[in-house]
């Protein structure tokens, strides 16, 4: 049967020709039309729509710390880059939310990923991953993404992270990846923590150091017992430079609180380091945004606005709480979310009256700005609106 490509190819210069070359070409060569569903495969492989993960171990690393290693339960695992991260899908009492989480395993695993959440302070999505989930629950998740990891046409071989707290985790999967590939690269792990019970993987850590010279650790505690002997108080430029040589050798990798993140890059910046040697990783909203030294002072943080979407549905949002959370409080489902740090736009949508306050960091397009479109995951109300999604 003739079908509408052939048919058009009979009309033009030498069409008869070429339709003969192809039934030749049928005839005695492979016919790849048979396997056109492969590229839709192959692409899936790498860039699936979703995850569908299984939860087949949970590793306690202390009270409030855990690793929950996820296995695919349809398909295998996708490609992923070391620092990258997955945002994980979760319906607690009947609320629809994600969280992005860093992935912990090393690339060069295909069998499972880790990831690994620490508890937060009236945390909604962590104190669920640490009270309520078990071995055996399923999640559906998207990703892997994110650009927090080492570009071997951009970055030097001597890498800096720089890590507070939690923000170990990408650390973990990079340097998991380097050592046990023995790949030509440093790394001087420079890790912020409160104090020694704090620290997540010290014995990984430790032997790390011990078994490959090109691994350095540096442990900082901001409150250490009196017998502690090593580094204490803040990562400033005392501790960055130690050792380093020519600072600008190295690429720095940045990911903590956001407190420690600002403070660690202003000493950097002090230091004269140029600002494509330092790399940034910001997950999540503010811890309290009323904090803000941009926050607008007529608000407390308390108000409450109502919020009109699609020219159909209001619902009430806080002030000090992000509209995508708000939303999501509302069972309003914004497609596509993903980083939740105003970086990815994937949450974006369309302011059409009225007025938001968005932090330092929210990487808007000259477009979004123009045409009035912001992220809501970075986007707190601070009148009444009106959106669009």
């Amino acid at each position: 049967m003739t079908n509408m490509k052939e048919l058009i190819i009979g009309q033009m210069n030498n069409g008869k020709e070429t339709l003969n070359d192809i039934d030749v070409s049928r005839k005695n060569g492979p016919d790849y039309r048979i396997g056109s569903d492969k590229v839709d495969n192959i692409i899936d492989r790498y860039h699936p729509d979703f995850l569908y993960l299984r939860v087949s171990e949970i590793i306690e690393l202390n009270k409030d710390c855990k690793t929950f290693r996820l296995v695919s339960r349809k398909g295998a695992l996708p490609t992923f880059q070391s620092g990258q991260y997955v945002n994980m899908f979760v319906n607690i009492d009947g609320i629809l939310t994600s969280r992005p989480y860093s992935i912990s395993s090393s690339n060069k695993q295909i069998g499972y990923i880790d990831i690994t959440i620490q508890r937060i302070k009236n945390g909604f999505v962590s104190n669920y991953f640490l009270d309520k989930v078990k071995v055996n629950d399923e999640f559906t998740a998207k990703g892997p993404d994110g650009t927090f990891h080492y570009n071997p046409v951009f970055h030097s071989k001597k890498s800096v992270f720089i890590a507070g707290g939690s923000g170990i985790t990408p650390f973990m999967s990079m340097s998991r990846e380097v050592l046990e590939s023995g790949l030509d690269r440093e790394i001087t792990l420079i890790y912020g923590c409160r104090n020694l019970d704090n620290i997540l993987f010290y014995e990984e850590l430790k032997s790390m150091e011990e078994n490959h010279p090109n691994f350095t650790l540096k442990i900082v505690l901001s409150e250490p017992s009196d017998d502690y002997k090593g580094l204490t108080g803040f990562i400033n430029k005392d501790i960055l430079k130690d050792g380093l040589g020519d600072l600008n050798d190295y690429t720095y990798y940045i990911c903590g609180p956001e407190i420690m993140n600002a403070f660690v890059t202003n000493e950097l910046k002090e230091l004269k380091v140029r600002k494509k040697n330092i790399r940034r990783e910001m997950f999540g909203s503010t811890q309290d945004i009323t904090k803000d030294p941009k926050f607008p002072k007529n608000l407390t943080g308390t108000e409450i606005f109502t919020v009109t979407v699609n020219n159909d549905k209001k619902i009430q949002a806080l002030s000090s709480e992000t509209l995508l959370t708000s939303l999501e409080r509302a069972n309003i489902e914004v497609k596509n979310v993903s980083c939740r740090s105003g970086e990815c736009s994937l949450c974006r949508l369309k302011l059409v009256s009225g007025d938001v306050f968005m932090p330092k960091g929210v990487l808007l397009r000259h477009a979004d700005e123009k045409f009035s479109y912001i992220h809501s995951c970075k986007a707190y109300p601070t009148t009444d609106l009106e959106i669009r999604i």
